[in-house]
């Protein structure tokens, strides 16, 4: 595989952005692979995510903050370097339900994902045998109302000891304290087992039925302080009847949320998202 570098920018929009970027790039022997843009008309903003081949390019991670720097302030811009070799570090929290466990870590190890997976934390044994089956480091930390903050404080500990870059909450039924999201923006995604902003919180698929719903969904999206309300990266429904009880909601539902929530973990860790005013853009 190609060692690549990725840029992501966020500015005010203008004339000339593209030209100088490329420009940049084509004065330091960069070979672009991909190119993509958004220009977002009603908040002025111009998004842009630009990545190249590094086999010719003539300045390494250090260097390119230093001459980047004139265009960046020209603009006015927010950026990000990427690079491939730097593999993203992922840590998944799981609760009972394996179905979001097992599928992304099967994805990785077929090569799907490109990422480490070193770290899994659980406050259920139940996935103990599978996270162990696929060579992963398995971590059971019991959290209950009287002792979330000391859960926490080892959570935060086993992050930092395995440098993790990302945590994915797969089915984790614990609600994060404002201190855990605060230390890791846009760094958390969760799977939540309905189409966003519909039926927020816990049981989501025996209220649809009540509801009389006709369709159900998933939404993969960044956690933030306000519940279930973070940016959304991806969304799937499927088409549901009278005949569907409440277990075959859930059936059809685990199916949406594996996929869903494999979509926007690897969307993260390929730097297809910039963020703003509570919002996604996916370049793809």
């Amino acid at each position: 595989m190609k060692s690549t570098a990725t840029l992501l920018i966020t500015c005010p929009d203008a004339k000339g952005i593209v030209a100088a970027i490329a420009d940049f790039l084509y004065q330091h022997d960069a070979n672009i692979l991909h190119a993509d843009q958004h220009q977002d008309a009603e908040n002025n903003l111009f998004l842009m995510r630009v990545e190249w081949d590094l086999a010719t390019f003539n300045l390494d991670e250090a260097a390119f903050g230093q001459a980047f720097a004139r265009i960046a302030a020209q603009f006015s811009m927010i950026w990000q370097l990427k690079l491939s070799l730097h593999k993203t570090r992922v840590a998944i929290m799981v609760s009972q339900y394996d179905h979001c466990l097992a599928d992304l870590l099967h994805r990785h190890k077929s090569g799907e994902l490109d990422c480490e997976i070193p770290l899994v934390i659980s406050n259920h044994r139940d996935t103990e045998a599978l996270v162990k089956f696929y060579g992963v480091d398995f971590h059971y930390l019991e959290v209950s109302k009287d002792n979330k903050p000391q859960a926490e404080a080892a959570q935060f500990k086993l992050f930092a000891d395995y440098n993790i870059d990302l945590i994915v909450l797969a089915r984790y039924m614990q609600i994060l304290s404002p201190d855990f999201v605060a230390r890791y923006p846009q760094r958390i995604i969760n799977i939540h087992h309905s189409f966003l902003p519909a039926f927020i919180g816990a049981r989501p698929y025996h209220r649809a039925f009540e509801r009389g719903v006709k369709l159900i969904g998933a939404t993969g999206h960044y956690v933030t302080e306000v519940l279930d309300e973070g940016p959304i990266i991806e969304q799937d429904i499927d088409r549901i009847s009278h005949r569907d009880q409440v277990e075959d909601l859930i059936q059809k539902g685990r199916d949406l949320e594996r996929s869903v929530l494999a979509k926007a973990v690897r969307w993260h860790i390929e730097n297809r998202i910039l963020l703003y005013a509570n919002k996604t853009v996916i370049f793809d």
